[in-house]
């Protein structure tokens, strides 16, 4: 029983100390995968129940941050697979929240950066991110808002390097073509040609 106590007391050291201090990052991540606040709050809570639950799995003093993301993104995965296999099924709450959505006025967040990051870069950049593919939306969250190495976003996404640079490469040419008019709007001009 005492050699119990001693191992839960490391793990939830380990926990609090190498994991939890990367949870604002998660819940960004899990925000921009899902593209919702109810969607994101379930997948950040999964990806932390599953963090704790994989406890041993992990090794101590490696990259919290890349082993919480690769969570998430399995979990963002299951939980797509589990949709598309499941027939289209519209509940009436869902319709009534959806309809409601433009008359609610936006309250704050929990999330200090996620509520920067969305009104920094105005509301334009956030939704062209959001409308990329999940493939190149990732990429982009993770190297250039999370600013993971290729190396380690490779490791994340469990595909080779060059798919990660081919991949971001793709994913900042179409975000320029969705950005282009916002940006004339601001009064940038396209000094190439």
């Amino acid at each position: 029983m005492l050699l119990m106590t001693n191992e839960t007391t490391r793990y939830e050291r380990v926990f609090d100390e190498e994991l939890m201090p990367h949870a604002d990052a998660l819940y960004n991540f899990a925000y921009h995968l899902a593209g919702n606040e109810e969607d994101a709050n379930d997948l950040f809570q999964e990806a932390l129940m599953k963090s704790w639950r994989f406890i041993d799995k992990y090794e101590e003093g490696t990259n919290a941050k890349a082993w919480l993301f690769t969570i998430a993104k399995n979990a963002f995965i299951n939980e797509y697979r589990k949709r598309v296999k499941t027939p289209n099924r519209v509940e009436l709450q869902d319709y009534i929240t959806h309809q409601d959505k433009e008359d609610i006025a936006f309250t704050g967040s929990l999330d200090m950066r996620q509520e920067m990051y969305q009104y920094l870069i105005g509301d334009e950049v956030t939704m062209a991110i959001n409308l990329l593919p999940v493939d190149f939306r990732t990429v982009i969250l993770l190297c250039d808002v999370e600013d993971f190495k290729y190396e380690e976003i490779a490791k994340i996404l469990d595909i080779p390097i060059g798919t990660v640079r081919s991949r971001l490469f793709r994913a900042r040419n179409e975000l320029k073509e969705k950005l282009k008019q916002y940006a004339e709007n601001l009064g940038y001009e396209d000094k190439r040609g």
